[in-house]
């Protein structure tokens, strides 16, 4: 297997290990059912986005949802049911087996709820960032610093 070192890219920032370890566990190898259970990510409005599973078949009580340091944790376990084992399937084209999804969150990414309808997981997520870290104005010679209002400037000729 080739590894890859990113190193020389992260020698001149700071505060960027976050960045380089999603970059290493990207390059992985994945588990061989990582098509299993599909899957779309999609914006809802500004700042706030879903995540929807299709995953017919589970119960609530099968699903384990967590989000820990950035990292979003879906997880179906199906109980082995005696009722298979008595059946006698010709075809079984139903995937019915437990899966572990996980989803990188951006930083001040933070999740708001789940629903499961229909065979649907969807698992809705904000995006709100700190006053502390929204742009400021630096006055040069000054102590103060005010918030930057987005309004574009007005250039006057001289």
């Amino acid at each position: 297997m080739t590894t890859i070192d990113f190193s020389p890219l992260f020698r001149n920032s700071v505060g960027y290990d976050r960045m380089a370890h999603m970059l290493n566990s990207t390059l992985r190898t994945e588990q061989p059912s990582q098509g299993y259970p599909p899957y779309n990510i999609e914006v809802t409005e500004e700042n706030h986005y879903a995540i929807t599973l299709a995953i017919a078949g589970f119960t609530e009580s099968e699903l384990d949802i967590q989000s820990e340091k950035g990292v979003l944790t879906i997880r179906g376990r199906k109980a082995s049911d005696t009722e298979d084992t008595e059946r006698n399937f010709l075809y079984r084209g139903i995937a019915n087996r437990s899966f572990e999804r996980k989803f990188n969150l951006a930083d001040h990414v933070e999740v708001t709820g789940a629903e499961l309808r229909d065979g649907i997981l969807s698992v809705g997520l904000v995006k709100e960032v700190p006053d502390a870290m929204k742009p400021r104005k630096i006055s040069i010679n000054g102590k103060s610093t005010q918030p930057l209002d987005h309004q574009p400037r007005t250039v006057t000729a001289a």
